[in-house]
């Protein structure tokens, strides 16, 4: 039999999801426009836009098809960072500290590893280089507005 508390924890986890997903969606516009401004690497892609390659993960460069892929992305990785780590998103200073921690992992494992390696460029593989730089900052916002963004959802659910 369960408690009370259960059920209401059983019961606040979709909405925390939901909460998580939304951050994540609102967190990921300064990175994609981050990456709609930046050029992607000169010499293995002139002329494209690091956006339109994230498109290119799952069909050809494309603006519009990466703005899906980056925003659908934030969302998964927003509801991810809450089913982690929800227990510790209690007070402001710990959350924006693994809000900052989440964002520069998925820069290493997403921007640094995933994303070239799914593109076929073994080369830009763990590379640092300008771009490089310019994500690690957009995925640190992206971390810092994802804890705040959650946190503040967060308190308005529990208004209601």
């Amino acid at each position: 039999m369960s408690s009370a508390g259960t059920t209401t924890s059983m019961r606040a986890l979709p909405m925390s999801l939901v909460t998580g997903a939304a951050a994540g969606v609102v967190a990921g516009l300064p990175l994609g426009i981050i990456m709609q401004l930046r050029d992607a690497d000169p010499k293995m892609m002139p002329g494209v836009q690091m956006i339109e390659q994230v498109g290119d993960l799952i069909s050809d460069p494309s603006t519009g098809l990466g703005w899906l892929v980056h925003l659908f992305n934030s969302a998964l990785f927003g509801a991810v960072f809450v089913l982690l780590l929800s227990r510790w998103l209690t007070q402001r200073g710990p959350a924006m500290i693994l809000g900052l921690l989440y964002g520069a992992a998925w820069w290493v494992v997403g921007a640094l590893w995933i994303m070239p390696e799914w593109l076929g460029m073994d080369a830009m593989v763990f590379e640092i280089g300008a771009n490089q730089w310019w994500s690690l900052a957009g995925h640190l916002i992206y971390g810092l507005l994802l804890a705040v963004g959650y946190l503040m959802g967060r308190a308005q659910l529990s208004r209601a």
